[in-house]
């Protein structure tokens, strides 16, 4: 194996997930620069397009605590927002969720995350991250995968409530407000 830049192995040719990093070369990574996420907000939608429900993740965290949180995953290298964003959403969803992605995907917001509390409202004590934010209407069914434990559906109502945004890990609950404002929904 040959070396890459400042030391990192260049992966096999041959290896089908070379876009991929392994743990090390990951946290290489995530020391030394951001690294570009995608995030999803899974909504239901009425006949006029009017958001209705909102889907949320219930997980383990890596200390063993029960948090909500969004659909979300990292872009990889060759790989555009959309197919990022649709690989995510059947990742955690399933394949039978059946995503609307829009016909030129632009997020709601860009969040920032930082290491460091209180740079900005979005915290991921792993690295800093850059990610793209979408509401997305999904029209199957549902069935949480990976490290998900369920997808909780509620009113736009009930996530726009502060308790409910308390409950959601590393802020946010502040982007799934901006998604329902940006929906034209929050409560």
């Amino acid at each position: 194996m040959s070396t890459v830049g400042a030391g990192i192995p260049e992966p096999p040719r041959d290896e089908p997930n070379s876009a991929w990093l392994n743990d090390e070369e990951l946290a290489w990574v995530r020391g030394r620069m951001p690294l570009l996420y995608v995030e999803a907000v899974p909504v239901r939608v009425d006949g006029l397009g009017i958001v209705t429900h909102v889907g949320v993740l219930l997980r383990a965290n890596p200390v063993g605590e029960i948090t909500r949180t969004l659909v979300s995953g990292r872009v990889m290298y060759g790989e555009t927002i959309r197919d990022a964003l649709f690989r995510h959403l059947e990742k955690d969803l399933g394949p039978m969720a059946f995503p609307q992605l829009p016909t030129s995907p632009v997020p709601f917001q860009v969040a920032e995350y930082f290491p460091i509390p209180g740079l900005s409202a979005y915290v991921d004590d792993r690295q800093h991250a850059v990610s793209l934010a979408f509401v997305v209407p999904v029209t199957g069914t549902c069935e949480p995968r990976q490290d998900a434990l369920e997808l909780t559906w509620v009113t736009p109502a009930e996530a726009s409530a502060r308790t409910f945004h308390d409950e959601m890990e590393g802020g946010r609950g502040t982007l799934l407000r901006a998604a329902l404002a940006s929906a034209g929904v929050l409560g």
